[in-house]
């Protein structure tokens, strides 16, 4: 049986901040991921879930939907992910959001972190 263990908890803001600044950001539908590398023997994830997505109580179910999916499709180790919830994520259903979860994660590039933004009309790229 998979667990959710303490020790794959982010809870520093700064390692949480370490992740948004140094991470690859992959956006969905229901969620975007932070992923960052550490140098641990597990994978890691932290979650966000502002006030903007709900009350308590929804805010409570789209952390709880994070949790077991994470806990289900854990990436290898020496991963952090933080998953900033969308209004969305706390009312889709759970294969719903396993599926958004194992897609974005596949999406991640093995190269290493990347901020740089597609060109668009009108747009320079940013690095």
């Amino acid at each position: 049986m998979a667990r959710f263990r303490a020790h794959e908890h982010i809870r520093a803001r700064d390692e949480f901040e370490a992740i948004y600044n140094g991470g690859r950001r992959i956006s969905g539908r229901l969620m975007t991921l932070f992923i960052g590398a550490n140098n641990k023997k597990n994978a890691r994830l932290g979650i966000a879930a502002t006030r903007k997505i709900g009350s308590a109580v929804v805010r409570n179910r789209a952390k709880r939907l994070a949790r077991e999916v994470f806990r289900h499709h854990k990436p290898e180790a020496g991963l952090d992910v933080v998953v900033v919830a969308r209004r969305e994520l706390a009312h889709a259903p759970y294969t719903a959001v396993e599926a958004e979860f194992r897609a974005l994660l596949e999406r991640r590039s093995p190269s290493g972190p990347s901020r740089s933004v597609a060109a668009g009309p009108g747009r320079a790229v940013a690095d």
